[in-house]
């Protein structure tokens, strides 16, 4: 009986479709998919570390087991944990007092009942530090940028060609025409806004424009030129956007980009995140109070999502306290950074940047690979970064020191480099 059951209309046949599908197959193949992955060299697979910092042991992707940790520990130089904060005593202490007080999840959107002390004493802290009426936590940085951009919605946006990927989501979202600007130069985004202003449409005066740029770019490491992005939005009175998710808590007082250069008052929103420098989860945005007042109105990624964990909004503002407070961690950061650079260099590498994000530049895509598969063998975690994330012929291997990285390890680190280096003929 089961079988004529099955066989029945509406249930499944022998070849596995039901009797009532249409002759067109709408749906998805995710193996075909992997396949194509596979061939063009871009699948990827998790690989669990048994502790977040700066050193750990690695297991291979688990699927639903548990993960099995053996072998030696490695030294991690891929993680955005930039200050070693995640790890820290107090931190994790800030957590644990959240859950415990707050409860381990806010419950609800912010609007409804997800809004707690602990979320707005978070905000005021980063409303300090960007030098802001107020701010607004976020349950991801992705999601930050998405629900900002998407309730400014402007009519026009001005994005750096090398934007992350959730500023180019947002901008999606708008519909908004997009106008990419060559990277990091000021000069390209005031003549592609004047060529705008003099030949676009008729009511181009009434249009809003927005132009958007992270500070520190996470691939290249390179710093945006702030001033003067600056004054070309101001001559055309645009609005400025900047992304600080790789600068937050690594300047004086916590601050990023915007504050090392004293332009407060000329940024109109300021994005970051709390799960980088601030060890924590989640993003956030500064500026006016009105604007802070439309978005928790307009950004439908925070209306419509349940608040940020208390643990984490507890364990970002402890990390942001230790990083405007004590310069030990940042000083101890640049240290190793410098200490990075050197020897790289003096390696025979090619190092991009100016900030904490050490590109190693290879070239070859499969070269790239290959010298971070030696680097794992010789127990150092630095990815290996490919296009379609960066332009063809300049793939790369990603190092980011952090702060709790010892002199050992930092030599190490470059021992490493040195002798996969050799081994594969690149330096």
């Amino acid at each position: 009986m089961r079988g004529d059951a099955d066989a029945s209309p509406g249930g499944p046949g022998t070849d596995g479709r039901r009797r009532d599908a249409p002759d067109a197959d709408r749906g998805f193949d995710p193996r075909a998919r992997l396949a194509e992955r596979e061939r063009e060299g871009l699948r990827r697979d998790l690989t669990p570390v048994e502790t977040v910092g700066a050193r750990s042991r690695i297991a291979a992707d688990p699927g639903g087991d548990p993960p099995t940790f053996d072998g030696d520990e490695q030294l991690v130089f891929a993680a955005n944990d930039y200050l070693g904060l995640a790890g820290d005593d107090r931190v994790q202490q800030a957590a644990a007092d959240a859950a415990r007080e707050v409860g381990t999840g806010s419950g609800a959107s912010r609007l409804v009942t997800g809004d707690t002390p602990t979320h707005r004493a978070l905000e005021r802290d980063l409303a300090a530090v960007k030098g802001t009426e107020r701010a607004l936590a976020f349950s991801s940085g992705y999601a930050t940028n998405v629900g900002v951009i998407s309730a400014l919605d402007p009519d026009v946006v001005f994005s750096d060609e090398l934007n992350h990927a959730s500023i180019i989501d947002g901008c999606r979202q708008t519909g908004a025409e997009s106008v990419v600007y060559d990277h990091c130069d000021a000069a390209d985004l005031r003549a592609k806004m004047r060529e705008r202003a003099e030949h676009g449409p008729a009511r181009n005066r009434d249009e809003s424009w927005l132009v958007l740029t992270d500070s520190v770019f996470s691939m290249d490491g390179d710093v945006a030129p702030l001033p003067a992005i600056c004054d070309a939005v101001e001559e055309f009175g645009a609005w400025l956007m900047v992304d600080e998710a790789h600068a937050t808590g690594l300047y004086a007082d916590g601050g990023g980009i915007v504050q090392r250069d004293g332009l407060e008052d000329r940024v109109h929103v300021q994005m970051g995140t709390l799960s980088k420098a601030l060890g924590s989860q989640g993003g956030y945005v500064a500026g006016s109070e009105e604007l802070i007042e439309h978005l928790l109105n307009a950004a439908r990624s925070f209306v419509f999502s349940t608040g940020l964990a208390p643990p984490a909004a507890g364990a970002a503002r402890e990390a942001l306290r230790i990083a405007r407070e004590d310069d030990a961690h940042r000083e101890r950061l640049w240290e190793n950074v410098a200490r990075l650079r050197d020897g790289l260099e003096a390696a025979g590498y090619q190092v991009w940047g100016e900030s904490q994000i050490l590109p190693v530049v290879v070239g070859d895509r499969d070269d790239a690979m290959v010298l971070a598969e030696r680097l794992r063998d010789h127990d150092v975690v630095a990815p290996g970064i490919r296009p379609p994330t960066v332009p063809e012929g300049t793939s790369r291997i990603r190092v980011a020191p952090m702060a709790t990285h010892t002199e050992t390890g930092i030599d190490r680190c470059l021992a490493a480099f040195r002798e996969a280096g050799r081994e594969l003929g690149l330096v």
